[in-house]
């Protein structure tokens, strides 16, 4: 599990986590667009995902909502705890409390792994994914939401494609520039990588 700083860090940002309109998607417009996008790359429910980095559950939920059998991972105990009330009455999500870095999940299990915003904070990107990959049944998708912020975090379109093709896999780059997603105009690097196996 990671130091216990870091648990204590994403502890504190549970209870704001979900405010901003692509985290909580209480927008309705917002979540369609979201639910429209992953629909889009995710193989037809009740297809299984594993959700790295889940945090209050948003995406978790979505896809519970559509048919789909999800595993949702993060380290974060007050995360799951909210991930928790969100999925309350659906027994196709499974939440744990684990390291995303190493996840606490059977190999070769999984239609798909997702994660959104999650692997630029693993402390080796390109070992987190080797992981995650493993846990791809045959055909599986690694479905990949990630950006350059303004702040100087993240990870580059160029850089998550080369981390995904350095796996022997073929890399998909969608833009995600639609205000949309977000909630509001951004002036940085947002996208996802679709990689089908």
């Amino acid at each position: 599990m990671p130091a216990d700083d870091a648990v204590a860090s994403w502890d504190a940002e549970a209870e704001d986590y979900d405010l901003p309109a692509d985290h909580g998607l209480r927008d309705d417009s917002v979540r369609d667009v979201w639910r429209d996008l992953l629909l889009g790359l995710l193989p037809d429910p009740p297809a299984s995902v594993a959700e790295m980095g889940c945090g209050t559950g948003t995406l978790s939920v979505l896809l519970a909502d559509e048919g789909y059998q999800v595993d949702g991972v993060d380290f974060s105990p007050e995360m799951l705890r909210r991930a928790e009330l969100k999925a309350a009455g659906r027994s196709s999500v499974r939440l744990r409390l684990g390291d995303a870095a190493v996840p606490p999940l059977p190999e070769a299990a999984y239609d798909v792994v997702l994660s959104r915003h999650v692997l630029w904070a693993m402390p080796d990107p390109a070992d987190a994914l080797r992981r995650w990959a493993a846990l791809l049944r045959p055909g599986g998708r690694l479905v990949l939401v990630e950006g350059f912020w303004s702040t100087g975090a993240g990870l580059r379109a160029d850089q998550t494609t080369a981390l995904v093709e350095g796996l022997g896999r073929a890399a998909e780059l969608t833009r995600l520039r639609d205000p949309a997603y977000w909630g509001r105009v951004v002036d940085d690097e947002r996208y996802v990588v679709l990689s089908r196996g």
